[in-house]
């Protein structure tokens, strides 16, 4: 077939995050160095890379000079490849011919040795005439070599020849960071890092760095992968700024006449709400109150459960005259079980923005606790969560989040203090009443309008939830222990 008369044309990786990140793919007939330690997916993006390129008619070359075609084919037989169209070259029929030239000779059996392999390849890739291809690995080729100025000529020939051929090349490296590898980094048109880390807990974090590509304004920074049946995945790091869409302002009722007069008519879309208390105090049951009344006006609402299992849920909600159940079933409610220790950041936040592009219009993080433990740091999260309240408040989303203090009465304590980042800010806290544990509610910030400063009584049961009228006959709620100078009738009647 003709080859591309613009060799600024991107080649698609075939891996969709990875091309946004690289903003269309990489620029063809370049020659590009993909880094990391064995086992952070090197292999797979690559054979990716040409599944990709023979799907669009193009010839590709896999010369493995590190693994058999055995070892290939059990890759790509756990990702349900067909490899029967691509052009495989492993070292293997190498050997030989190599062996038989360094007997009798009074040359360096190196010398030999990387001559010979590089004539071979190059015979190969004459015989294939590649679109694409992928050398694996050239710490191979690097051992061959008696010097580093050798090594780096090599690379540079490899280079101007691929140059010359219109070929798009991958040169796998296993050296991640060591200084032979720094030849290749300089030589390169791109650079892309795979990483591999064990975390003290749960299963290994996969990430994916471009440190270098030339003329291309790409995603830096680094960006969690995963790689599942079908290949590497990798999931761009949220830019909030780079989506921005107009939308209708407007507020969500809870349907609780007390707590909308409290926020001062509900919350609006495009912002966000914290809850927070002890656990216990009704957090999670205000948070979805506001959901099921954004599905009984029809929106689609997702509720991430970072700490509660659907089952349970669905029994508390049904134990408070909740019905979560025909919402699901309707389709309007979405509840979203996350492991914390299994599920990266990254790939928690693919999983909301394309619930946002299926019409999503309100989300759920119940609670930050368990959000913060898929973080390998406090300040990771806060970044990263405001981002996503960023980019969610762009799209007119409204966001919900409850987060659990320690401790049940009198001073309280957050792992993190996130209350700067929500647009309004609801306190829950139990204080005690004549030997009763009651609960009480207010708003301590709302950026958006008007609200309350009042604090209000709670009372969540098989009735629902109820809020009252405000606690002006107790001083010291907030304190749990406050001084009653009412009567019973201001209260909210107990079971």
């Amino acid at each position: 077939m003709p080859r591309s008369a613009s060799p600024a044309a991107p080649s698609s990786t075939g891996i969709p995050g990875l091309d946004l990140i690289l903003r269309g793919g990489l620029p063809s007939q370049r020659l590009y160095l993909i880094r990391g330690m064995p086992g952070t997916g090197k292999t797979t993006l690559a054979m990716q890379f040409l599944l990709t390129g023979l799907a669009r008619g193009e010839r590709v070359l896999y010369i493995a000079l590190s693994e058999t075609r055995e070892e290939i084919t059990e890759v790509a037989r756990s990702h349900d490849w067909d490899l029967r169209r691509m052009e495989i070259f492993e070292l293997s029929a190498l050997e030989s011919q190599i062996a038989e030239e360094s007997q009798n000779t009074i040359f360096h059996p190196a010398e030999i040795e990387l001559n010979k392999t590089t004539e071979l390849i190059l015979r190969q890739i004459e015989s294939v005439k590649p679109h694409r291809l992928v050398i694996d690995s050239v710490s191979e080729l690097r051992l061959l070599s008696d010097s580093g100025l050798r090594y780096r000529r090599q690379m540079l020939s490899f280079k101007q020849y691929f140059a010359g051929q219109k070929i798009t090349a991958l040169l796998l490296d296993d050296h991640g960071a060591q200084e032979g590898d720094l030849h290749v980094q300089s030589i390169a048109h791109g650079v892309i890092t795979l990483e591999l880390t064990q975390s003290d807990y749960g299963s290994e974090r996969r990430r994916v760095r471009v440190s270098k590509l030339r003329g291309v304004p790409f995603v830096g920074g680094y960006h969690d992968a995963d790689i599942v049946t079908g290949g590497l995945r990798v999931f761009p790091r949220l830019i909030a700024a780079e989506h921005r869409m107009k939308f209708k302002r407007r507020r969500l009722v809870s349907g609780i006449d007390g707590l909308d007069a409290l926020l001062g008519g509900g919350l609006p879309y495009g912002n966000s709400c914290l809850f927070l208390g002890p656990a216990g105090a009704g957090k999670s049951t205000i948070a979805l109150q506001f959901v099921h009344q954004a599905a009984r006006k029809g929106e689609k609402a997702l509720v991430c459960l970072f700490d509660e299992n659907t089952r349970t849920v669905l029994i508390r909600s049904r134990s408070v005259n909740l019905p979560l159940e025909q919402d699901l079933t309707d389709g309007r409610v979405e509840l979203m079980q996350i492991d914390p220790a299994e599920l990266a950041p990254g790939q928690f936040l693919e999983l909301v923005r394309k619930r946002i592009e299926a019409g999503v219009k309100v989300v759920t993080i119940d609670s930050l606790n368990g959000y913060m433990q898929a973080m390998p740091d406090a300040r990771f999260l806060i970044v990263q969560l405001h981002e996503l309240l960023s980019y969610l408040g762009n799209l007119g989303i409204l966001t919900i989040m409850t987060i659990a203090q320690h401790g049940l009465v009198g001073d309280m304590l957050s792992p993190v203090d996130l209350t700067y980042l929500a647009d309004a800010v609801v306190l829950l806290r139990f204080f005690e009443e004549r030997g009763r544990m009651r609960k009480a509610i207010s708003v301590v910030k709302n950026r958006i309008g008007f609200h309350e400063s009042t604090i209000r009584e709670l009372a969540i049961d098989k009735r629902g939830v109820r809020v009252g009228l405000p606690l002006d006959a107790f001083q010291g709620v907030l304190t749990g222990v406050p001084e009653f100078t009412g009567s019973r009738e201001q209260m909210l009647t107990d079971q």
